[in-house]
Parts: C-alpha cells; structure tokens; sequence
C-alpha cells in the first residue's frame, strides 16, 4: 500500500484516504508518496482500453487503499451523462498538431476531470458515518464551479468557494453565483486570486477554527489541486490521449511525445511529471504562462519571485503568483528533500522569493520547458487559429498554441491541452476575433459569436440566462475565514 506524507517532513505518514480527507498536511505542505514511479503502466494495456478502464488503472496505482471495486463505481459515477462525449477528453486535429480537449464536463473546463471525482473519491473514504466535511477552495475562475457542481447536494459535505471580485469572466462568474444546492456557499474576495489562496491556507493552519468546527463534527478539507484527489484524476487524460493517438496511427507504442499545458497553479502540468514517473514516453512538457509569467521566470533563472506587478489578463484561471503545486515538484526533483522544500517556502512567505540549488534546476529543466504569451499574442493566436485552422479556442489554450508554434519541433507529436470552452470567455474571444464588444454583456457576446463562427454555445452555458444570482456576499480577505465558519454553522445545523 502507498502512504503520502508532506513534502516538508517524513514524519507522519497517511493513507490515499486519509490523505484526500485531509487535503493539505498539518504543517501546510503537499502530500506526496514516494512509491510514484515504482509502478510504471503498460502502454499495450493503456492503448487497448476506454477513458473510465484507464482512469480506474491510473488511480488505482496511484491511490492504492482504494478497493478495485470502489473504484470503478466512482469511476462510472464521475465520467457519466454529465460528459457530452463518451471519449471525456477527445483528441482532435490542431494543423500539425494535436488539442486534447478537457472541456466537455459539466462546467466545460478542464477542473471537471477531477471535480466529478473528487466528492466520489471522498465519499468513499469518509463512509457511511464519518464526520462532516467542508470543502473550502479558492478560484482563478474555473475550480470553484467545478468543485460547486461535484459537491453540491453531497450527503454530509459541503463546499465553500472564494473568488477574487472582478477578476473572472461574466460567465465564470454567473456559473458560480447562480450555483443551487443547500450545502453551497460562495462569496467575491477584495483582491487577487493569490489573496483568496493565501486566505484559505490560513484557514487550514487556524487550529482554534479547527477545534470549534470539531466540536460540530465538521472537518475543513481542500479541492483545490492541493489535494492529492484533484491530482490523480488528471494523470489519466495524459494517458488517454496518448492511446488515442496510437489509435489514429499517429504514433507507435514507446514513441515520445510533447505536452503544452497552459498553467497557473501548476497542477494541471504536474499530472502530466506524474504520468512521465509512471511510464508514460513524455519527450517534454511545455509549461505556457500568461502576462503573469512568475512560472516561466523560475524555469529560465531558478529564482522564483512572486514580488512582481499582478497583470489582469483575458486567460483569469492563470492569472496566479503563488504556483503551490511547484513544491510538490520541488520535492522530487530534489531527491525528497523535505528540508530544502520546508526551507524555500519559508523563504517564499517571508520573503516573496526562493532560489532553487542548480542540481535541482537541472533535473527540472530535462522535463520541463517554457515560454509566455500576452494578451497582445493570445488575441492574434485566437484569430489566426479560426482563420487558418477552423478551430476557436478559449484565451488559456491560445497561450499554450502560441508557446508550442514559438517552440522548435523536436520531431514528436505534440500535444496542447485546451483547458477551457471558448463560451466560457466568449467576450474576449469574440473581441480577438476582431468584433466591438463594447456594452455587450456576456451573453450578447454569446450569440455574436454563435453567429459569427457556426458555431454552438453549451447548453450548460447558454442556459445560465435564465439562472437566479442567489449568492451575493462579498468579503475582505482577513474575512474569509469568518465567512467559512458562518457557512459551516449555516450547512451543518
């Protein structure tokens, strides 16, 4: 059986489950087993089975206290009806290239390929009577729905979700504020995305929080990718789409591939590391960033500065300073280095910047690439990509097209991840398309843009016009962990 610990100390070791109730470890790191790597899946097996058989393999491995039965019935549950393709995550052409497309689910982002699975993996571990428990999560713009839609209605949670007030898209926004369900509770944050992260972790630490909530039987856990439960799901469509394309005859099994993963918190490239430990043939993995470029920073110089201007771009979900899953990767690539781990993000809270030894540079830098597009780019790479390919894209995967067409090919098929439906940011596209968007709410810009390309919104998205706001609370950040016990007393009477 695998055990996880934090990256910060070896001292307590917890089960898969233990852990995904957890969420985050006591003394604030990431949970992480150093078994990843010792089961590498068989590509024969990967390339000859469905989307769900590779998901359960994939969690199986990596999860390893969770029943091959348990599995598969949350499996069944997370990838059903609520998925408008039975493939989950098609692969389709992109010109010479390849789009993974991770936004057919519910929310039609990227974040339902791990929301539907979380609350089931949860309510597995939790059981029949555990105690009460109430997910609490940050968002850029795509997590919070996702984690609203997977949780809401869940026998014994509940969910409460922080986003930054005027920093996500209308239609993020409507997606979240009109959310239904007795058990969910949503509140705008004064500030930034990493104000509202900052803010939750902070939560997390309050043992006096921690020790009221107990005595209501009610436990705080994450759905952010902090959680080992949000991670594992994801590794299974870096698997899936490689066995796709060994069925279009496009590669061979053992052939390299290349990924390029627009990315913010890290989490969504970090599943594609943890497929590369696991046997999957990765060449590299490119990790793209927008205007707020801390990653691509860290990855040229080993320096990682989040002291530096926040940029309000048109790909929100990435607009982020503090990447928290970097320390799970910091953790590997340093050997298990719990100690230098603890001591650069003691660094990063009190100082704002840490520098990474150059061994572990090294060893980063043979995986890892990067580069960075701005609006200016995103824009032109949304019009270029409709006018000369026939394919509209949200903000986010145009700044993983535009760092993959900048890049060398090496000769492998290359992959870009498109994390999001053009719907969700139907303004900013429609605006790159070379449309006046001017007084246009989102749903104005939605019909604009059906009409303009042929193309369809999703019903999910389109229907949110005749949706109530029944969530209106807004909130400074030294609040945020006031609103979460006011939440808790509210869903658990």
């Amino acid at each position: 059986m695998s055990f996880y610990h934090s990256t910060r100390s070896e001292t307590n070791s917890v089960t898969s489950k233990q852990a995904i109730l957890t969420g985050i470890a006591p003394d604030g790191g990431l949970y992480v087993s150093d078994e990843l790597g010792s089961t590498r899946l068989s590509l024969e097996t990967v390339c000859s089975q469905s989307y769900h058989q590779t998901a359960a393999l994939v969690l199986g491995t990596l999860l390893s206290d969770y029943s091959g039965e348990e599995l598969t019935r949350c499996v069944d549950a997370a990838y059903g009806s609520q998925w408008d393709t039975t493939a989950v995550c098609p692969v389709t052409p992109l010109g010479t290239d390849w789009l993974l497309e991770l936004y057919h689910g519910p929310t039609c982002a990227f974040k339902d390929v791990a929301l539907q699975m979380l609350p089931q993996l949860m309510g597995v571990a939790r059981g029949a009577n555990g105690e009460k428990i109430m997910i609490v999560t940050a968002t850029s713009g795509d997590t919070g729905k996702a984690a609203l839609d997977g949780f809401a209605g869940v026998d014994g949670m509940g969910v409460t979700v922080f986003y930054p007030a005027g920093k996500v898209s209308d239609i993020q926004r409507l997606q979240m504020v009109t959310q239904l369900g007795g058990n969910v509770a949503v509140c705008a944050v004064n500030g930034t995305f990493d104000d509202c992260q900052g803010q939750v972790k902070r939560v997390f630490a309050d043992r006096a929080l921690a020790e009221r909530l107990s005595e209501r039987g009610v436990v705080l856990s994450s759905a952010n990718s902090i959680n080992v439960g949000r991670l594992a799901p994801q590794v299974s469509y870096y698997f899936d789409s490689y066995a796709q394309l060994v069925r279009r005859e496009a590669i061979r099994p053992g052939d390299e591939v290349t990924f390029c993963v627009p990315t913010g918190n890290f989490g969504d490239v970090l599943a594609g590391y943890y497929a590369k430990r696991m046997g999957l043939p990765v060449r590299r993995l490119i990790v793209a960033s927008n205007a707020n470029d801390v990653l691509t920073d860290f990855l040229t110089t080993g320096v990682y500065d989040r002291r530096r201007d926040f940029h309000k771009t048109i790909s929100p979900s990435m607009d982020i300073l503090v990447s928290s899953n970097l320390e799970r990767l910091l953790y590997f690539a340093s050997n298990g280095d719990c100690e230098l781990v603890s001591s650069l993000m003691g660094d990063l809270a009190e100082k704002g910047v840490y520098t990474v030894p150059e061994s572990v540079m090294e060893e980063i830098r043979s995986v890892f690439s990067c580069g960075r597009a701005d609006d200016a780019a995103t824009r032109e790479t949304i019009l270029n990509t409709w006018r000369e390919l026939d394919v509209l894209i949200d903000p986010h995967t145009a700044v993983a097209k535009h760092v993959l067409d900048a890049t060398p090919n090496d000769g492998t098929e290359r992959i870009c991840l498109s994390t999001a439906s053009p719907y969700k940011f139907c303004a900013d596209v429609l605006s790159a398309l070379g449309e006046v968007t001017d007084g246009m709410n989102g749903f104005a810009c939605m019909d604009a843009l059906e009409k303009l390309t042929g193309t369809v919104a999703p019903p999910q998205l389109s229907g949110l016009r005749a949706g109530t706001v029944l969530h209106d609370d807004v909130c400074d950040p030294e609040r945020v962990g006031a609103f979460v016990e006011s939440a808790c007393a509210r869903v658990f009477l």
